[in-house]
């Protein structure tokens, strides 16, 4: 969260001319709940549920940018899915910048209530074994979004 893959993926698409997918948007749509709402009156495993079920759904589409959200990756078949269909790339940022990004969100269920820069560190390191697998790794965190396209179509041909 806060390293820019809805905005950085809207803008590769824009500039790729692909149909983009927001894999939390899509969620939302499909629950008729924000997230916040869903983890708190089902949980994250029924948020979890709903999320592979939506990657596996956009994975079989073609030539579509995808971006979802940051645990998304940590599950196995969401991993796998997400690399047969393309190419995996992880946008990260430090602990600090994701914490000024999304200072005052409350959008964020992982980050509600005390210390949310120690929440972040937390998750940094729970994922950093599922984050390595990405094809590419792009750090945003002195990059704005387009900077950051960029970066990915210089590294990645698509």
């Amino acid at each position: 969260m806060g390293t820019g893959k809805s905005a950085v993926g809207n803008l590769l698409a824009q500039r790729l001319h692909r149909e983009f997918f927001d894999t939390d948007t899509l969620i939302e749509q499909t629950a008729g709940l924000t997230i916040a709402r869903i983890f708190a009156e089902k949980g994250e495993s029924s948020f979890r549920e709903l999320e592979k079920q939506i990657i596996r759904q956009v994975c079989q589409k073609h030539e579509v940018v995808i971006a979802t959200g940051g645990g998304a990756i940590v599950n196995v078949d969401n991993a796998t899915c997400l690399k047969e269909s393309g190419t995996v790339i992880c946008l990260t940022a430090s602990p600090e910048t994701i914490v000024q990004r999304v200072q005052g969100n409350e959008d964020r269920p992982l980050l509600q209530g005390e210390e949310p820069l120690t929440k972040i560190r937390s998750l940094l390191t729970t994922r950093a074994e599922a984050y390595a697998r990405a094809d590419v790794t792009i750090d945003t965190s002195a990059l704005n979004p387009s900077e950051v396209v960029d970066m990915i179509l210089a590294l990645v041909q698509v």
